[in-house]
C-alpha cells in the first residue's frame, strides 16, 4: 500500500495520539511497534503502513449486532478505547431515556475470550461513573445467562462481551434493552433499529478519552445464585410426568467455550446422569486449540465429539458454540449406521413438533396458560418452511421474520422460534433470545422418550417428511476479502435476474431491500420457482461473505418413497447450486 506524504503524516499522528491515550499498555505498545516499523526500509515499512491504514480507516460500526471485530489497537479493532467510547454512548442513551424519571440500570456479562473480562470491567467503570446502577455477573458465563439476568434483575440494559462463534482473534459486544427502556415483546431482547442508530450517534471519537470518566468501583457483583436460578428455570421446562425417560448417554462439548459447566449442571439436575464431556474441549480456552473455527456448523468442529460418541456408544451428541446461545445435535442414522449432525432446520422442526405435542397434552405453559390458544411459532425467512406446516397442522399461528434473533424474539406472543444457524428459543418468557442450553435440554428429553419407544430423531424426521413433504435445505457461502464485492454481486443479480433454478422457472422475485407490510427492508433477494424451490441471497450481517439459502420440497406418499425422494431432492439441490453459482459469476 502506497500513501502520499500527507496521508502518512495524518496516519502517524492518529496512531501516536491513540497510543498516548490508550489505557491498555499492551495495545499501546502494539501501535508503537507498528510506528517504529515505518522507519525500517523495504517491505516491513510497507506492511506496517498498510496495517495502520486498515486500523484507522474509519471506526468500528456499532449496529444491531453491537460490535464484533479482531482484537487490536485502533478504531477498527476491539480494544479498551473502543469499548470505553461505546460504553459512554450506551450510558448516554440510557440516561437520556430515563431523563428525570428514574435511575437507569444495566447488567454486564462476559465469556472467556481474550480481554472479555477487561472489556466488561471497562464497561462497568464507565456505567458507574455515568450514574448507571450497574451489575456485573460473577464469572465467565454463557450469553443466555446474561439474557436471563436482564429480565430477572429487570435492568434497563444488558451487555454481553463475546464474539460468539467467531475465530479466536475476535471479540465483540452484544447489547440488550429491557426494564423501562423497551416495552412489549422486545423487552429483554437484543437491540434493533432505531435503538442501534440512537446509541451509535452518541459514540463520539472526537472527545478526548480522558473526558470519558471511569469509576474505580461502584458496581455490584451479582451473586452466583443467578446461575443457580437460571439452571432451576431451565430445568422446570422438562415434563417429568409425561417424559420421565432418562436412559440416554450424551456426549457433551462446549468447543472450549463457557457453556460446558452450565449445560452439564442442567442435564444432571434434570436427571440425565450418563453425560460424557469431551475432555479436550471441556474447559474454556480463548485459543480454541482443537478446532480451526469454533462453530458447530463448520466442517471438523464436531470431530472429537463424534469420536467420543463412537468410543462410548452414546445415543446423542450435544454441542454448544463458545457462548452457548446455539446448540447442535448429532446422532447415529439407523439408515446407514453413520453419525451425523442434524441441520438447524431439522432440529427446528423437531423441537416445534415436540412442543406442539406438549402443548396439546397440557404439558407446556403458553403465557401462563396450559392451552394452545395464542400459540405463535416463528422462524427467520432463510429458515425452512417446514415449521410453518408443523404449526398449521397443530392449529398454531406462524410468522416469518428477518434473519437474527433480535427479530424473532420480538414476535408478539412468541412461543417457539428458531433460525437455521442453530439458534432456538424454547422459553421466550425466560430468555428473550436464542438459548442453546434450554434447547439442548429439550432435545435430550425428546431423544430419551423416543429411545424408550425404540425410535430415533431420524424416525421423527421421516414422519414429518411423509406428513408435510420432504424439505431439503442447503447453503452456499461466498467469503470475500473486499466487502465491496458483496455489493457488486448483489447489484449483478438485480441487474440481471435469474430466470430459473434447477430447471424450474422463477415465478416470484422479491427484492427484500424494498421492505413489505410484514418485513422491514433488508439487503436480500428471494426467488420462488414453479416447483416451489426457494432461493434467498443476502450479505451476512456479521461476516464478510454472501450467503445463499436453498430449499426444495419433494412430495412423499409413504415411508417407502423416502429414499427415492431424498435422491431426487439432492439432485435438485445440486442443480440449483450450480445455477446460483452461475448467477453470481463464480
Amino acid at each position: 500500500m502506497t500513501l502520499n506524504p500527507t496521508e502518512l503524516t495524518e496516519l502517524v499522528t492518529a496512531a501516536q495520539t491513540w497510543a498516548d491515550e490508550d489505557p491498555d499498555a499492551a495495545t499501546a505498545a502494539e501501535l508503537r511497534a507498528l510506528l517504529a516499523q515505518l522507519s525500517t526500509p523495504g517491505a516491513a515499512a510497507t506492511a506496517a503502513a498498510a496495517e495502520l491504514a486498515d486500523r484507522f480507516a474509519g471506526e468500528l460500526e456499532f449496529g444491531t449486532a453491537g460490535l464484533r471485530a479482531a482484537l487490536g489497537a485502533g478504531p477498527r479493532r476491539m480494544n479498551r478505547v473502543v469499548v470505553r467510547r461505546t460504553a459512554a454512548g450506551i450510558a448516554s442513551f440510557l440516561q437520556d431515556s430515563a431523563g428525570d424519571k428514574y435511575t437507569p440500570s444495566a447488567v454486564i456479562g462476559y465469556d472467556a475470550r481474550h480481554n472479555s473480562r477487561a472489556f466488561a470491567l471497562e464497561t462497568a467503570a464507565v456505567f458507574s461513573a455515568a450514574g448507571i446502577e450497574t451489575f456485573l455477573l460473577p464469572c465467565t458465563l454463557p450469553t443466555p445467562v446474561l439474557a436471563y439476568a436482564v429480565r430477572a434483575l429487570d435492568t434497563d440494559a444488558g451487555v454481553m462481551v463475546t464474539a460468539s462463534h467467531n475465530p479466536a482473534a475476535d471479540n465483540g459486544y452484544k447489547v440488550y434493552l429491557g426494564g423501562r427502556t423497551v416495552k412489549g415483546p422486545g423487552k429483554g431482547a437484543q437491540i434493533v433499529a432505531p435503538y442501534d442508530a440512537e446509541i451509535a450517534a452518541r459514540i463520539d471519537y472526537t472527545v478526548p478519552l480522558e473526558n470519558i470518566h471511569t469509576a474505580p468501583e461502584g458496581w455490584t457483583d451479582v451473586s452466583e445464585s443467578i446461575v443457580a436460578d437460571y439452571i432451576s428455570a431451565v430445568d422446570r421446562l422438562v415434563a417429568r410426568d409425561r417424559y420421565p425417560e432418562r436412559d440416554l448417554k450424551i456426549v457433551l462439548t462446549s468447543l472450549h467455550g463457557v457453556g460446558g459447566e452450565t449445560m452439564l449442571s442442567v442435564l444432571r439436575d434434570a436427571g440425565f446422569r450418563k453425560v460424557v464431556p469431551v475432555a479436550a474441549q471441556a474447559k474454556p480456552d480463548p485459543d480454541f486449540p482443537t478446532v480451526a473455527f469454533p462453530n458447530p456448523e463448520e466442517p471438523g468442529a464436531l470431530d472429537l465429539a463424534l469420536e467420543t460418541a463412537v468410543e462410548h456408544n452414546a445415543d446423542l451428541v450435544i454441542a454448544n458454540d463458545p457462548d452457548a446461545d446455539r446448540v447442535a445435535v448429532a446422532a447415529k442414522d439407523p439408515a446407514n449406521g453413520e453419525w451425523r449432525m442434524l441441520r438447524g432446520d431439522e432440529v427446528g422442526a423437531l423441537l416445534g413438533r415436540h412442543l406442539s405435542r406438549r402443548i396439546a397434552s397440557g404439558h407446556w405453559k403458553v403465557r401462563g396458560e396450559k392451552t394452545k390458544a395464542g400459540v405463535v411459532y416463528a422462524n427467520s425467512i432463510v429458515s425452512s418452511r417446514l415449521l410453518a406446516r408443523v404449526a398449521d397442522a397443530a392449529g398454531f399461528a406462524h410468522m416469518e421474520t428477518l434473519t437474527g434473533f433480535k427479530w424473532i424474539s420480538r414476535v408478539p406472543h412468541l412461543t417457539f422460534g428458531y433460525e437455521e444457524a442453530l439458534g432456538y428459543c424454547v422459553a421466550p418468557g425466560m430468555v428473550r433470545d436464542k438459548d442453546g442450553i434450554s434447547a439442548g435440554l429439550l432435545l435430550a428429553e425428546m431423544a430419551a422418550a423416543l429411545k424408550a419407544k425404540g425410535r430415533t430423531l431420524f424416525d421423527e424426521l421421516d414422519d414429518l417428511a411423509v406428513q408435510h413433504g420432504l424439505h431439503l435445505t442447503d447453503q452456499l457461502s461466498v467469503r470475500v476479502d473486499n466487502l465491496d464485492l458483496l455489493g457488486e454481486m448483489m447489484a449483478r443479480l438485480r441487474a440481471t435476474p435469474p430466470e430459473a433454478f434447477g430447471g424450474s422457472a422463477v415465478d416470484t422475485a422479491v427484492d427484500l431491500s424494498l421492505g413489505s407490510e410484514d418485513l422491514p427492508p433488508t439487503d436480500g433477494l428471494k426467488y420462488l420457482t414453479r416447483d416451489n424451490t426457494r432461493v434467498i441471497i443476502r450479505p451476512s450481517g456479521t461476516e464478510p461473505k454472501l450467503k445463499c439459502y436453498l430449499e426444495v420440497i419433494v412430495p412423499v406418499s409413504s415411508a417407502e418413497d423416502l429414499p427415492a425422494a431424498r435422491r431426487q431432492g439432492r439432485a435438485r439441490l445440486d442443480s440449483v447450486l450450480d445455477d446460483v453459482r452461475a448467477a453470481l459469476g463464480l
